[in-house]
């Protein structure tokens, strides 16, 4: 038996991901964005959240995924990534989970049109469920990181 994990879970689409709880500051509820120019384009803009300037990325642009109307269950899920709080727009958030590491395989090269490097591994969750584990400190690389700290500013 590996340690325990303790996951939340969101869907892209018909995937269900994990993202580890530790590095989930908040969930909340689509709320409206403030664009900012010269930004890639999966960078939807910054949100006031209580009082601090939050970067928000779509999920779905970030990783080539078609964008979608965001509905009634999108959810803003607030990440502290290096130092940083970053909102990721994802279709739902599910779920939080216990996942045994010892569940957790290495990816394959691409799943699901998502390149490995973004990704921390694929746990079997049993009855045929997989889910996808980000790996965050990719999810936003190094230049993208400054570019949201300006953002801040």
């Amino acid at each position: 038996m590996g340690e325990e994990l303790k996951v939340i879970v969101f869907a892209l689409g018909k995937e269900e991901y994990g993202i580890e709880v530790d590095k989930v500051r908040t969930i909340e509820r689509l709320s409206p964005i403030t664009r900012v120019p010269k930004t890639a384009s999966f960078i939807k803009g910054v949100i006031n959240l209580r009082g601090i300037v939050v970067p928000v990325i779509d999920l779905r642009g970030r990783f080539n995924l078609s964008e979608t109307e965001h509905t009634e269950h999108s959810r803003i899920i607030v990440v502290a990534v290096a130092d940083l709080e970053v909102g990721f727009i994802v279709d739902s958030a599910n779920d939080v989970i216990d996942i045994d590491t010892d569940m957790i395989d290495s990816p394959p090269e691409i799943v699901g049109g998502i390149k490995a490097k973004y990704l921390r591994g694929i746990a079997k969750l049993g009855e045929g469920r997989l889910l996808i584990m980000l790996n965050l400190s990719e999810v936003l690389n190094k230049n993208e990181i400054i570019q949201l700290e300006q953002l801040e500013v």
